[in-house]
């Protein structure tokens, strides 16, 4: 069984930065493809970030260039540095793993989430 436990969500003004963090636990080989996503009141979950087994990052359109993720896998951990952020990224954030086999942005992709953590952007 695989666990993720996110921390980091906060409430910050427009233009502030956070970083979100996901200690994972638990059989971390079925961890190959690991992902962010958000859901803000009254919304879908949505995708936000991705870094498959190969090590290459997706983002959203609406937060590339402002996002960043990352994994250390020396500390069982992955990261999303949020900067230059907007009421409109407000919302709980989720972590999200599975296997390499089908790995894209899409919330049918993964089998195992988080608890959430809940960022708040004021205006």
């Amino acid at each position: 069984q695989v666990r993720l436990v996110e921390s980091g969500g906060d409430s910050v003004q427009t233009g502030g930065s956070l970083r979100l963090s996901c200690v994972v636990s638990g059989n971390t080989g079925s961890t190959a493809c690991m992902g962010w996503f958000r859901q803000g009141p009254g919304n879908e979950r949505e995708g936000v970030a991705l870094l498959g087994n190969n090590g290459r990052p997706l983002y959203a359109n609406s937060v590339r260039g402002r996002f960043t993720i990352s994994r250390d896998n020396a500390k069982n951990t992955l990261y999303l540095q949020m900067n230059s952020l907007k009421p409109e990224d407000s919302g709980e954030y989720y972590c999200a793993a599975d296997g390499p086999y089908w790995c894209v942005l899409q919330r049918s992709a993964f089998g195992v989430w988080g608890q959430g953590t809940q960022v708040t952007v004021a205006s």
